[in-house]
């Protein structure tokens, strides 16, 4: 049976990560989305509806609700999804602090109901492949390893929800929640942090510079993002004791959703070969192939754990551990000091 899921915006969000894989997964059933204005859906998926109010898409038979509004609201939304007994959905940043992040988990688990935050880059080309590297043992215990997210966008946003500064914006929030939650499902959760958070463009409102050093017992692990850089260092650097691996981000999906394109089980998501990592060892000196990504697999392990009542593919507790070192990095930069995790 297929699960009906409704979107609360169709947007750069909707209309990009949720609605082309929603549509072409023959485990879902895009039942419409809810539009403040322009009734977009519609024309793109004939058979689904625009919803004008949000009380009516919640009313509607949609099973799972996907909350993709702005940060600042997922709290507010998530909440009523999951009193009206629906499963939700919930882009990153899951919520602006932890306590909301703790409070939405204990509710689902009242109401009985999957909650799931949609840590999609764990299913990039990138990140699968240096997950595949260090499952296969390649660098053998791993002492240092660095995860970057960089563009070059010296402008602030024409969008001015982004810029505006209330608890939801910032690169952290954005960007940080993405390659902390991939630290957090490469290494675990560190002993202590050190995080510089900064404003850099002119005339920012909101953080778009972090440099944060997670703390582990035998590693270290720096995590970097930044809106001011014009030449790319490569995104992924692990040293272990037997080896080096270095990788660009390189996941494509993003840019054949913006071109129109379609998910596709056979061909999804298949780096050039140019970006290829370089895998370093004691006997070896060689191009190691990437994974493709799929963002369908998310949607695959989604409707596993609603339809089988298995876990979630990524779940509010650990939306609750990458809200909270995100705190803790904030902490961490205004005081300057070593912080407890």
């Amino acid at each position: 049976m297929k699960i009906k899921t409704g979107l609360l915006a169709y947007g750069a969000s909707g209309k990009l990560f949720h609605a082309p894989f929603i549509e072409a997964h023959h485990n879902y059933e895009l039942v419409g989305a809810w539009e403040r204005s322009n009734q977009n859906i519609e024309h793109d998926y004939p058979k689904t509806v625009s919803f004008n109010t949000f009380e009516a898409i919640l009313n509607s038979d949609a099973e799972l609700i996907v909350v993709n509004t702005p940060i600042d609201t997922h709290y507010e939304f998530t909440k009523k999804v999951l009193e009206a007994g629906k499963h939700a959905l919930v882009e990153k940043a899951f919520t602006t602090t932890s306590q909301e992040a703790e409070e939405l988990h204990k509710l689902a688990q009242k109401n009985n109901v999957k909650l799931c935050v949609y840590q999609n880059r764990r299913y990039d080309s990138d990140f699968t492949t240096v997950k595949k590297v260090l499952d296969e043992q390649h660098l053998g215990d791993i002492v240092e390893a660095e995860i970057r997210f960089e563009r070059y966008n010296p402008q602030l946003s024409a969008k001015a929800w982004k810029e505006n500064g209330n608890p939801g914006t910032g690169l952290l929030m954005d960007l940080g929640s993405h390659i902390i939650d991939q630290a957090l499902v490469l290494f675990g959760l560190p002993k202590k942090l050190f995080a510089d958070v900064r404003k850099t463009r002119d005339n920012s409102k909101i953080d778009d510079y972090f440099d944060i050093l997670l703390f582990y017992p035998e590693k270290r692990v720096r995590l970097k993002a930044s809106l001011l850089v014009k030449e790319l260092a490569p995104s992924y650097v692990l040293h272990g004791k037997k080896g080096s691996f270095l990788k660009h981000r390189g996941d494509i999906q993003e840019d054949q959703l913006k071109l129109g394109k379609k998910p596709n089980r056979a061909d999804w998501g298949t780096e050039p070969n140019e970006l290829d990592g370089l895998l370093v060892t004691h006997n070896l000196k060689g191009i190691y192939p990437t994974l493709a990504g799929n963002y369908l697999h998310f949607y695959d392990d989604l409707y596993e754990a609603i339809s089988k009542d298995k876990k979630v593919p990524a779940t509010a507790l650990e939306a609750f551990n990458t809200t909270r070192i995100i705190e803790l990095a904030k902490e961490s930069s205004q005081n300057q000091k070593v912080v407890l995790v």
